[in-house]
């Protein structure tokens, strides 16, 4: 079969590619010097996935989930997690409505299309289950009952990697819902006195005004699905992920939810590069902020000062790539 052929019919990544670009611009504009981040959330978002955010405090965490919201015209809703957050915080809560006499039910804050739990491991394992539903089916069941959730729906969540007394780390199957984790890290010199200029006389924040709308990145979230895969990409990202199982340092590899968040985010990457293809350049590009948070390392290896960016890392330079040439 021609690899013509096999591409089938041609996905207008133009359009992905020309709104993207125009989301990574506004939201530039309010956050200085992370637009390698901003992509990485991007592309999330494109891939219909969920972002943690693992940096300390005050890099702007919360205002990039706001500019991201803006920019797609979406709602907003934060959380602060604390340890006597409780899950009906989060998802709403039925209560007695003396003038229909019965119960209503009051939809919490995750009923938003971008919904930011700030210092996630701050809540209690009972309300960090509270979004596994969520995140995993974009719907909730409160009292039996079930409702959809808006789209386009996301995830972000944060925490500070330093301070721990008080939090509650969140757990490998909760990690695994996450489609990547983000770090902004310290602004330059350079950046962090273009901050100040921005802020000196009003917040950024306040100008940001949406350049496209919810119902179009659904549609585009439908078109990135389209983007092409040639076999030999497919079964990188598979090999790849297998590998993580095997490494002498992991005592968990990822599971099969890291080589698809790998193949739908190596679609929409190439599509914000303006291909209707993926190369494997794509899947390595990922790899780090795919995989890295899926993986736990053993004991041993973590005292000799191993993390499991060093080991995708390594994966990348021993696992092989055999790739049939499908840019012509």
């Amino acid at each position: 079969m021609a690899l013509e052929a096999k591409r089938g019919q041609r996905v207008d990544v133009a359009r992905i590619q020309s709104v993207g670009q125009r989301i990574i611009d506004n939201v530039n504009q309010v956050i200085v010097g992370k637009s390698q981040a901003v992509e990485l959330i991007l592309l999330a978002l494109l891939s219909e996935g969920h972002v943690l955010i693992e940096d300390v405090p005050g890099v702007g965490k919360t205002i990039l989930a706001r500019a991201m919201a803006g920019s797609l015209g979406c709602t907003f809703s934060r959380v602060q997690c604390t340890p006597d957050l409780l899950p009906s915080d989060v998802l709403g809560v039925s209560v007695f409505d003396p003038t229909q006499g019965e119960f209503v039910f009051r939809h919490g804050p995750v009923m938003s299309q971008i919904f930011l739990a700030d210092e996630i491991n701050r809540a209690t394992p009972r309300t960090q289950s509270s979004l596994l539903e969520c995140m995993a089916e974009s719907q909730i069941t409160v009292d039996g009952k079930t409702w959809p959730l808006p789209r386009p729906f996301l995830v972000m969540a944060t925490q500070n990697p330093v301070e721990y007394e008080g939090t509650f780390p969140l757990p490998e199957a909760q990690l695994d819902r996450f489609f990547m984790k983000v770090s902004l890290g310290y602004p330059t010199e350079a950046e962090e006195n273009e901050i100040m200029v921005r802020l000196q006389h009003r917040h950024p924040i306040e100008a940001v005004s949406a350049c496209t709308s919810p119902d179009n990145f659904v549609e585009l979230q439908k078109l990135v699905k389209g983007v092409f895969v040639e076999d030999s990409v497919r079964e990188y990202a598979v090999r790849l992920t297998a590998a993580t199982r095997r490494h002498r340092d992991v005592l968990l590899g990822a599971s099969p939810r890291g080589s698809l968040a790998l193949f739908r985010g190596g679609q929409a990457l190439a599509a914000l590069r303006g291909r209707d293809y993926v190369l494997p350049d794509d899947i390595k590009h990922l790899a780090i902020p795919v995989l890295g948070h899926r993986l736990i390392l053993k004991p041993e290896s973590q005292l000799r000062g191993r993390t499991p960016e060093h080991v995708v890392q390594e994966l990348l330079q021993s696992t092989a790539v055999n790739f049939e040439d499908i840019s012509g």
